[in-house]
C-alpha cells in the first residue's frame, strides 16, 4: 500500500512514539488548535492513521489515547497514565517555553539500578531531570533515589551525555520532583527542586527574579559543580 503523509502527520507519529502515550485532547492542543475546528480536524487525521496501521488507540479512555504501533503495554495499563502525567508536566512548560533535547524515561547510566528519570529535557536554557511523583513514599526511598543521582554526579559519565555543551563545561541537571508532597530530602551535591507543578516552578523564579531586581545576582547558582538556572 502507498499512501503520502504530510508533515504534520509524521509529526504526529514522532510525538506519540516519543511520549508512548497521547490523547486526543493533547493532540488537538499541539497540532490543530490553529484551525477553525479543531477536535473535528484531529478526529479525522487520527481514525486515518489508525487505518493506515500507523499508530495504535485505546478506547478504554476519554478522549482516546494514542500509542506507537509497536507500543508492547497493554490498552488498559496503569502506565498509560504514567505515561499521559509525563505529558502533561510537557504541555505545563510549552505555555512558558517549549522544551528541547527531549527523552522520555530517560536512563542516562545505561544500566538497571542507576537513575531513571521520567523526563529529560532543556527548559529554558536550563537542563532538568524531572521525577513524577504520583504516589506517596517514605522519606528514605526518596533519599535514596537522591543518593543515586549523587552517585551518578560523582561518577563523571554525565559529562558525556551527547547534549552537554561544546563551547563550555558540562552541566549536571537540576532534579525536578513533581510531588504534592514535600520531603525531606536533600543533597550538597545536586540542586533539588520540590514543586507540584510547572506553574509553582516558574512563580518561585518569579519570585527570585524580583529579589535579584531588588540587587541579587540574576541567576541562582547550585553547590553543584557551578550549575546555573535561569528560568526568568
Amino acid at each position: 500500500m502507498s499512501f503520502r503523509l504530510s508533515q504534520r502527520d509524521k509529526d504526529i507519529i514522532g510525538f506519540i512514539n516519543q511520549f508512548r502515550a497521547v490523547d486526543r485532547d493533547s493532540l488537538v492542543e499541539l497540532f490543530f488548535k490553529h484551525l477553525k475546528s479543531p477536535i473535528n480536524a484531529c478526529n479525522s487525521v487520527m481514525v486515518r492513521l489508525y487505518r493506515l496501521g500507523l499508530i495504535k488507540r485505546t478506547q478504554q479512555y476519554s478522549p482516546t489515547v494514542y500509542l506507537p504501533v509497536d507500543a508492547k503495554i497493554k490498552k488498559n495499563s496503569q502506565k498509560i497514565l504514567h505515561f499521559l502525567s509525563i505529558l502533561d508536566i510537557y504541555k505545563q512548560m510549552c505555555t512558558y517555553s517549549t522544551p528541547k533535547q527531549i527523552i522520555v524515561e530517560d536512563k542516562p547510566t545505561g544500566r538497571k539500578g542507576g537513575i531513571e528519570p521520567d523526563l529529560f529535557c532543556i527548559f529554558k536554557g536550563s537542563p532538568f531531570w524531572i521525577e513524577i511523583q504520583r504516589n506517596q513514599y517514605s522519606e528514605q526511598k526518596m533519599q535514596d533515589k537522591i543518593n543515586l543521582y549523587e552517585e551518578f554526579f560523582f561518577s563523571d559519565e554525565w559529562k558525556a551525555l551527547h547534549w552537554q555543551p561544546k563551547d563550555r563545561a558540562a552541566i549536571f541537571p537540576s532534579v525536578i520532583l513533581i510531588t504534592p508532597v514535600r520531603y525531606a530530602v536533600s543533597s550538597e551535591h545536586i540542586r533539588i527542586i520540590q514543586v507540584i507543578s510547572i506553574d509553582e516552578l516558574m512563580e518561585k523564579y518569579r519570585s527570585s527574579a524580583k529579589q535579584q531586581r531588588d540587587g541579587r545576582s540574576r541567576v541562582s547558582s547550585s553547590p553543584s559543580n557551578g550549575i546555573k538556572i535561569n528560568l526568568t
